[in-house]
């Protein structure tokens, strides 16, 4: 059974309740439930949040609305790329799509890993760096320590990509701001802020998170036995310690999804080849032996990852138990490296002895 349902709850986002939210006479939209009617034409917006979605909505809601503010409680480091990758297109004309594209991959895997391992050795001077390019692209009056500054080093969170500087631009033309306070109450006509300042909005929009789920919200027995994910090991980020012929896409925290899920689903076609070629039927991965200390499989400190904590699969210290969260390491291990590995154990459903332990494995939708 091979799982790409995503990492996140399809039915709701993260919603918390703000006190007074049954007086507000304005709209209130989650960006994960977005209506079709919305119409925010000359409209006074506020959008909750300061992550990728609230970044994204900021720039493109203000080309219609009134005015958008986002309201934050703290900054999120937001860095901004170009739209167009301008080596890519020169590359394409000279070398033909094939070549390019393959150039170009491989050059945006190795600046994406640079820059990462750069900004957890020298958080300071990279942090330094992001800010001076903000004060440039929003001029000097802008109150960048306040608004753009967080309490953490970049890549502690996800850094939120803008493109061609249009998140900038819409906060120096004055069609969208940025208010960094904590929510009071809401009110008939908006929100009020523990500093004491009010916000008008005819809409409010909460773009307050997502809700991390594995597994697209399964539960899971073995043998009649309940088991939660959070009670095994991840290996090779992709199969489960004790859980037979069962593989999960989940990708980069700090890199594209689609790197690790294209190396997962080669992976995944490895194992099936090998256990076709052996006449086996069972593929499990052993727990972990020997003297390992457990370590979180994911190494970020988003809201999102603490809220799930209780819910995700463990990680150790040592390999194929740990998660570099390397591109360049896991296309090697997974496309390259030895499957039968002295962890995955191989069975026949019809041997003896495998009854009790991978006889019966139930997978139901909760």
């Amino acid at each position: 059974l091979f799982m790409n349902a995503g990492y996140y709850d399809y039915d709701q986002g993260y919603r918390p309740d703000f006190p007074g939210e049954d007086t507000y006479r304005g709209r209130i939209v989650h960006p994960q439930h977005w209506p079709e009617d919305l119409d925010y034409s000359d409209k006074r917006v506020v959008i909750i949040g300061s992550g990728a979605t609230a970044v994204t909505l900021v720039p493109e809601m203000a080309k219609r609305a009134r005015h958008v503010t986002m309201l934050q409680r703290s900054p999120t480091w937001v860095v901004s790329r170009p739209a167009e990758d301008a080596l890519a297109n020169f590359l394409r004309r000279y070398l033909g799509e094939t070549r390019a594209y393959r150039f170009t991959r491989w050059k945006n895997v190795w600046m994406q890993d640079i820059f990462f391992k750069r900004a957890r050795k020298k958080p300071a001077k990279v942090g330094k760096t992001l800010l001076k390019k903000a004060r440039q692209a929003l001029g000097p009056h802008y109150d960048v320590d306040t608004h753009l500054t967080p309490s953490y080093g970049p890549w502690e969170q996800r850094l939120c990509l803008i493109p061609d500087d249009d998140l900038f631009d819409a906060l120096k033309d004055g069609s969208a701001d940025i208010v960094t306070d904590h929510i009071e109450r809401f009110d008939d006509t908006g929100i009020r802020l523990k500093s004491g300042d009010h916000l008008q909005a005819d809409i409010i929009v909460t773009a307050t998170g997502l809700n991390l789920q594995m597994l697209g919200g399964m539960t899971m027995t073995i043998d009649g036995d309940d088991v939660g994910l959070a009670e095994t090991y991840a290996y090779k980020g992709v199969m489960f310690a004790g859980v037979p012929n069962l593989a999960s896409t989940f990708g980069y925290s700090n890199a594209s999804w689609t790197l690790k899920a294209d190396i997962t689903a080669q992976y995944v076609c490895r194992l099936l080849n090998l256990m076709r070629r052996r006449g086996q039927d069972i593929a499990v991965p052993k727990p972990p032996q020997g003297d390992y200390r457990d370590a979180p499989i994911w190494n970020l400190t988003s809201g999102y990852f603490k809220r799930a904590a209780d819910r995700l699969p463990k990680g150790t210290d040592k390999a194929p138990w740990n998660q570099p969260h390397e591109y360049v390491a896991d296309r090697k291990d997974l496309l390259f490296g030895e499957i039968d590995d002295g962890t995955m154990e191989f069975r026949r459903a019809d041997q003896a002895g495998t009854e009790r332990s991978t006889s019966d494995l139930a997978i139901a939708a909760e």
